[in-house]
């Protein structure tokens, strides 16, 4: 018997900033060409007969806040059975550079909390995925290691959510700094922000072993 999470007539809303969106809303509609896209290929060779309904709501350079604006609209209007939240590095960077729209981890985590209690009130079962910076051994003062000394911090509040509202969790951060220890980073990312197929499909196995496929 097969220990997959998901069931047969489920509604998937896959939330999200540029990682998530890669695309859907322009030439690689309608679920872009990451790890969202890889999940949903990879579900439907392993599970032909079971059906699923798939949307993609990521949107490029998205912050926390940016997700609280629409979650109803976005998200919660698709009557989801699960959600996956990536969620974050546009919200570190913000802080670091002081725009009017920043993000510190405490409004950070005050957004986060509230789409997190609405989708509970929904019903909805919840995957929350570590934002993460691929990157290893920065020169310190470099914006890199400026960065990879933040992270943590939006990484812990995450971690108390999982265990707060008690959600499946992808730690994507560990999963590259693993893969980081065998492979340059230019092996799943041209920058240490947006990854390759192959940085993508790190996310993908991460999500997919987080529901059991």
């Amino acid at each position: 018997m097969s220990d997959f999470l998901l069931s047969s007539g489920q509604t998937v809303v896959f939330a999200g900033d540029s990682i998530t969106d890669c695309g859907r809303r322009d030439a690689q509609a309608p679920y872009g060409d990451g790890y969202v896209h890889q999940c949903i290929d990879l579900i439907t060779a392993r599970y032909p007969q079971r059906q699923f309904n798939y949307t993609n709501t990521g949107i490029s350079g998205n912050t926390v806040q940016d997700l609280r604006g629409r979650w109803q609209e976005d998200v919660l209007l698709h009557q989801p059975d699960w959600i996956t939240i990536k969620i974050g590095i546009n919200d570190l960077h913000r802080n670091l550079s002081q725009t009017p729209d920043a993000v510190p981890p405490e409004l950070y985590e005050e957004c986060y909390r509230d789409i997190l209690t609405r989708s509970r009130e929904a019903g909805a079962r919840l995957v929350l995925i570590d934002p993460f910076y691929l990157a290893a051994g920065a020169e310190p003062g470099s914006h890199e290691a400026t960065v990879l000394a933040l992270l943590p911090e939006y990484i812990e509040i995450v971690h108390r959510f999982v265990e707060e509202f008690e959600t499946l969790h992808v730690r994507t951060h560990e999963l590259y700094q693993e893969q980081l220890k065998y492979r340059p980073a230019a092996t799943f990312c041209p920058e240490p922000v947006h990854p390759n197929a192959s940085g993508h499909l790190v996310i993908a196995h991460g999500l997919l072993e987080t529901w059991g496929w």
